[in-house]
């Protein structure tokens, strides 16, 4: 295919390599053997795998070369793309239809008849004292985690000991553990007010608990006021007055679309981050752009929002190309859902779609749904019992969103519900979701059947739920019935609760009447399956009855354990 009103071949220009700049390099070149394609790639490396970078830092994966996808030789082999690296691209002239490059050796001038922007993002430096010391870094490129981890084990530095991270989020989280790995001792520190800010409190409970078991101290809902440089080590000063010494200071607060020379050249943007249309096109002609530095609308709640995930970019990167060369069979670029998933310890924690805060923020009512089923047959060795929650539309019950932390069977629950996120599934739907079942894998009635039924009978009033969220709102107001064994009744119980346990209930409905005077009877139970039996009870006995979402193993992570009475 030819550029527009020439003879020559058609020059596809993509700044920016790794995920969406290298799969719309590709896709272009399968599609169009002609083409001119240059990638422009500022670093070093065109295609690696940086979401890799945690795991060579602790030893993991032992090869940095096995962190190299593609090299520009190997491109250049296979798909004849010209692929040029330490190449920045400074400026964009969308009149003259060229970009400024600058070089090893000169500065240029780029004509292209298609442009796509995949600049990424930077990590953030918050204006912190002392975060220009040579113990501070980030991890974002190959060459950080080859310098970090040659600090740490060139037997020359051996004084490098203790490590403190500064950001919680996945990169933070999986960042320490590598850290800790190695034998550091590791400090993470969170401005949010748990690890993994996206997981709802709940779930991030046991993420938090597995980072403790692992050694590693959590500083949760406390900021960095600044980074002390002495001469032998560095001291990070929380705002709190706590001092931390380190060796090693790794900077993971968050990333920052690499926009400025686009949105400088007229490229629209919105908080720094590129806007397109469905397409991938931003508002100057034959301009896409994909990946890090793209405002992407959420799927679920429709509020534009960076996406930095790889899945995403490279989707997009290859939808952009097929734009490019077949403009009218190409399909929309797909709203991401936000499918993310992070090992820590022996735990697996994993999310997919909307999180209560931004359905909140969308205006968006839900009813959550906690369960805490095993991964598979509960009779077969090995059983073991994950955290699954659950939010669906008030009313109709479409899906918004999923969590879930276990120690196995986390990532095949999520993607399930990922899959019936995208395809508009109810929960209902989920019930009719015909899943392998071996006792060995799952169980008949699979978690993400359990979800289904769950929520079919809150939509259709056969559940009603409260939440552990709200047990002081409601202590004053309501009787808290725990329908538990004795003995979990005495290892710890919500103060004021009366106890009967689930069996006994029938026979003794008068205590349970004279206890509540009236008022409403909230029940709870271990994990949600004998209240819900006492709830349908109560109701068809008159009382005003609800069961608590995910009983005491949620109401644990919520409310903590010093809430308890035993």
């Amino acid at each position: 295919m030819s550029a527009p009103g020439t003879d020559r071949p058609r020059r596809i220009v993509i700044v920016g390599g790794v995920a969406a700049g290298m799969s719309a390099a590709a896709r272009a070149r399968r599609l169009d053997e002609q083409a001119e394609i240059v990638v422009l790639e500022r670093g070093a490396h065109v295609s690696f795998a940086n979401c890799g970078l945690p795991y060579y830092v602790g030893g993991e994966i032992e090869d940095r070369g096995s962190l190299l996808v593609q090299t520009p030789a190997t491109l250049q082999a296979a798909l004849d793309l010209d692929v040029r690296v330490h190449h920045e691209v400074t400026a964009l002239d969308a009149a003259t239809r060229s970009v400024t490059v600058r070089g090893p050796e000169r500065e240029e001038q780029l004509a292209y008849d298609a442009l796509v922007l995949a600049p990424g993002a930077i990590a953030v430096r918050p204006p912190l004292p002392g975060l220009d010391s040579p113990r501070v870094s980030t991890l974002r490129t190959v060459e950080d985690a080859v310098r970090l981890r040659e600090r740490i084990e060139d037997g020359a530095m051996a004084s490098v000991r203790r490590a403190v991270v500064l950001g919680a989020g996945f990169i933070g989280v999986e960042a320490a553990e590598a850290l800790r790995r190695q034998g550091l001792e590791v400090d993470l520190v969170g401005l949010a007010s748990h690890v993994l800010p996206p997981l709802e409190a709940e779930i991030a409970t046991p993420v938090a608990a597995e980072l403790r078991r692992l050694g590693i101290r959590l500083h949760a809902g406390i900021a960095a006021g600044s980074v002390e440089h002495h001469e032998d080590h560095d001291v990070v000063v929380l705002a709190n007055g706590e001092r931390l010494e380190a060796d090693a200071v790794l900077l993971s607060v968050g990333v920052h679309p690499d926009t400025a020379a686009f949105e400088a050249a007229g490229v629209a943007c919105e908080r720094g981050a590129i806007l397109v249309d469905e397409h991938g096109r931003t508002n100057l002609p034959d301009v896409y752009a994909a990946g890090d530095a793209v405002l992407s609308v959420d799927a679920v709640t429709g509020l534009r929002r960076p996406v930095a995930l790889a899945g995403p970019a490279n989707r997009a990167g290859r939808g952009i190309a097929d734009h490019i060369l077949r403009p009218d069979s190409a399909r929309p670029l797909p709203a991401p859902v936000g499918t993310a998933i992070v090992r820590v310890g022996e735990l697996t924690a994993a999310l997919t779609g909307a999180n209560s805060a931004a359905l909140s923020a969308a205006g968006i009512e839900a009813d959550t749904l906690h369960l805490h089923p095993t991964q598979h047959a509960g009779y077969f060795p090995g059983a073991a019992q994950m955290a699954l929650l659950v939010h669906i539309r008030r009313g109709d019950g479409l899906l918004l969103g999923a969590q879930a932390v276990g120690r196995d069977g986390v990532d095949k629950r999520i993607d399930v519900l990922a899959t019936a996120i995208r395809a508009g599934f109810t929960a209902a739907d989920l019930i009719d979701l015909d899943l392998a079942y071996s006792p060995v894998y799952g169980s008949a009635k699979d978690p993400v059947n359990l979800a289904g039924m769950v929520g079919a009978n809150v939509l259709d009033g056969t559940l009603a739920l409260w939440y552990a969220q709200d047990w002081e709102r409601l202590r004053p107001e309501a009787l808290i019935l725990d329908v538990r064994s004795a003995a979990e009744y005495a290892a710890g119980h919500l103060p004021g609760a009366l106890h009967i346990p689930h069996t006994e209930l029938r026979d003794r409905l008068d205590e349970v009447r004279e206890a509540a005077a009236g008022r409403p009877v909230r029940v709870l139970c271990g994990s949600g399956v004998r209240s819900h039996i006492a709830h349908r009870l109560l109701v068809q006995s008159g009382f005003d009855s609800a069961s608590l979402s995910g009983g005491m193993l949620t109401a644990r992570a919520v409310l903590g354990d010093d809430v308890l009475v035993s």
